[in-house]
């Protein structure tokens, strides 16, 4: 394909088509509030089934919290260690649904080691292999093919070395290796939903804040001219996330903050696998080493919880980044430094209020609630069960609203790009894109036609062909959206620098159209 789907391209010009129309006619059935991969998804989920929707988001696609994930798709194996085998099992089928039909070209298997060094005595490696077991268990009843994820098993302290030579020899006497799924990027997930969602009909419109929100109408702003619309919408979800109290100031969160560390894959001596790094003195807790297709290594994660007024975009505190080095170089043969870091990145986790406690004890199960005038906000869960999530939050609305609906058609529905694995490997394109863009990497290609400089890579990788794919295709508005969400570029600050030139020459129109 060299030609992307119009119905599935997001761009400045169908912005102001959709604000427009919505002027003419200020009534759907749906309108959802937020663009992270809740709201997007129930957007996806609400069009499918033949639903008018609008998805409103104050800033752009994947803003907030959706864009600092550790990008793992998860099994659900750390909900077994605490009881909740609900949420597990749900993990496990939304992981298998992710990894085989909605978005394969998007999620990988990755290998993830953990190492048997002194700190993991042998009856706590017992324990931990027991997990395991129990893990594959979930992947079989989720019917996930060991091809598609091979089985969890222990290695040798050789093995182990291979895969990750920068571990400390000493004391190591092996490791238990599984795999989970990965995400190429976590944002481009969000965008491939709003993409989907668009092509089903469903308006997305990014810079346009909710001022206010009732069960049944709602005042947008488009922020970047400052018009309003005044919508009626048989029914109204707000997916902000860890901002839902800020639109319905009867929800009840406790916020936490998960902090990763980026650092170049050097530092690590050649990582074959992802390391899994239990948390000295912390039972039950763990820090990962995570390697990116990028060359990049992301290490996280830490759990704080979160007091006070939430910022928009979340900093890494030293003491965060202290923590996590410590935890990472209880293994490593040459410790890493301060000076190894070269990026930093922190998210805000939406959970529950439950009681008191930590935040990494609190459950990560979703709730849909409906306040007392009719708006129903979605919060808790995660990344990997966000299609269960917008299908409850749709069910509820229907529900409540009356709204004629069938039954959910995502769990069958691929995203935009998406492919098998054996279509996947004849896309006529570079693997990279391919990881990236599916089955439109050829359409990708075709933005350089007759501009060779625009596939020469940037930075990370990227190229100036991907940035113009992002300003006609995916929604991308100006050089933030570009340099933050549609590519990486931004986690790392060097990297930033070396591409901004590139980016503001792609947002300049055109020679033939400047006055």
């Amino acid at each position: 394909m060299t030609t992307p789907d119009p119905r599935a391209s997001l761009n400045a010009a169908r912005r102001r088509r959709d604000l427009e129309a919505l002027g003419d006619r200020p009534h759907v059935d749906l309108l959802v509030v937020g663009g992270g991969v809740t709201g997007t998804g129930i957007a996806l989920d609400a069009a499918a089934r033949g639903l008018t929707v609008v998805l409103a988001e104050q800033h752009d696609l994947a803003f907030g919290t959706s864009r600092w994930s550790s990008k793992l798709v998860h099994g659900g194996l750390r909900y077994l260690a605490t009881g909740q085998l609900g949420i597990a099992h749900e993990s496990a089928r939304e992981r298998h649904l992710l990894l085989t039909r909605t978005a394969p070209h998007l999620v990988r298997a990755l290998p993830m080691l953990l190492p048997l060094h002194p700190g993991v005595p042998r009856p706590a490696a017992a324990v931990l292999r027991a997990g395991f077991l129990l893990g594959d268990a979930l992947r079989l009843s989720a019917g996930t093919s060991g091809r598609t994820l091979p089985a969890a098993r222990r290695v040798s302290r050789r093995r182990a070395l291979e895969l990750a030579p920068g571990l400390r020899p000493d004391g190591l006497r092996g490791g238990h290796l599984a795999h989970d799924g990965q995400l190429v990027d976590d944002a481009r997930l969000v965008v491939g939903l709003a993409r989907t969602a668009a092509a089903h009909g469903a308006r997305v419109l990014t810079r346009c804040a909710a001022e206010e929100l009732h069960g049944d109408r709602a005042v947008l702003r488009d922020t970047a001219t400052g018009e309003r619309v005044e919508l009626r919408a048989r029914a109204v979800v707000n997916a902000t996330g860890v901002w839902a109290d800020r639109l319905v100031p009867d929800v009840r969160l406790r916020p936490s903050r998960g902090t990763h560390l980026v650092l170049p894959g050097a530092a690590f001596g050649g990582l074959r696998t992802a390391l899994t790094i239990p948390v000295p003195g912390a039972r039950g807790r763990f820090a990962l080493v995570l390697p990116q297709p990028d060359g990049r290594v992301y290490v996280g994660l830490t759990d704080e919880p979160l007091d006070g007024p939430l910022p928009d975009v979340p900093t890494a505190p030293e003491s965060d980044v202290a923590f996590l080095l410590d935890v990472v170089n209880s293994v490593l043969a040459t410790p890493l430094r301060r000076t190894d870091v070269i990026g930093t990145f922190a998210g805000l986790r939406p959970l529950l209020q439950a009681r008191a406690g930590s935040t990494a004890d609190l459950s990560r199960r979703h709730a849909v609630l409906t306040s007392r005038d009719g708006v129903i906000t979605v919060v808790g869960g995660k990344l990997t069960t966000y299609r269960r999530m917008a299908e409850d939050a749709v069910d509820t609305a229907a529900a409540n609203a009356g709204l004629p609906v069938g039954p959910c058609r995502t769990r069958n529905l691929p995203l935009v790009g998406a492919a098998t694995p054996a279509e996947l490997a004849r896309v006529d394109a570079p693997a990279r894109l391919v990881a990236r863009y599916g089955t439109e990497a050829p359409a990708v290609l075709a933005e350089a036609a007759g501009r060779p400089d625009l596939l020469r890579p940037l930075a990370a990788g990227i190229t100036g062909a991907e940035l113009r794919f992002g300003l006609r295709h995916e929604g991308a508005l100006d050089e933030a959206d570009l340099l933050e969400r549609r590519t990486r570029i931004a986690l790392v600050p060097a990297d930033r620098e070396a591409a901004r030139d590139a980016v503001r020459d792609c947002l300049l129109p055109p020679p033939d159209a400047r006055p």
